[in-house]
């Protein structure tokens, strides 16, 4: 995995937790909007949707570089619009750049599996 490749995921993996978070407060504040006379959700709505915004560009951005299959990319996408997905993108990305990691050290030292 080339470097441009590794900052791909992890700008990605940087946003998709906010993303999930900002998500669940939305939908908290939408609740308490209902039930209450506290209404934060313009503030809310519009954070939420900077950060989606940034999930989605990010996500673009690693989906070109990464090489992702169509069910790969439809997987991560379809995390960032499920309320707790993002934490789930975010251990995701986590694992496989782990992968990459020890997998190009093990090119670099010449170990290659049998």
């Amino acid at each position: 995995m080339d470097i441009k490749t590794a900052s791909a995921l992890r700008r990605l993996r940087l946003v998709s937790a906010p993303e999930a978070v900002s998500f669940l407060l939305l939908l908290v504040c939408s609740v308490l909007k209902r039930t209450t006379d506290f209404n934060a959700v313009p503030v809310m709505g519009m954070i939420h949707g900077v950060l989606f915004i940034l999930y989605v560009i990010f996500w673009l951005d690693a989906w070109n570089r990464t090489k992702w299959g169509l069910g790969t990319a439809a997987l991560y996408f379809v995390l960032s619009v499920l309320p707790t997905g993002g934490f789930f993108a975010d251990r995701k990305l986590k694992r496989a750049a782990e992968s990459a990691v020890i997998a190009s050290r093990a090119r670099k030292e010449g170990i290659v599996n049998a």
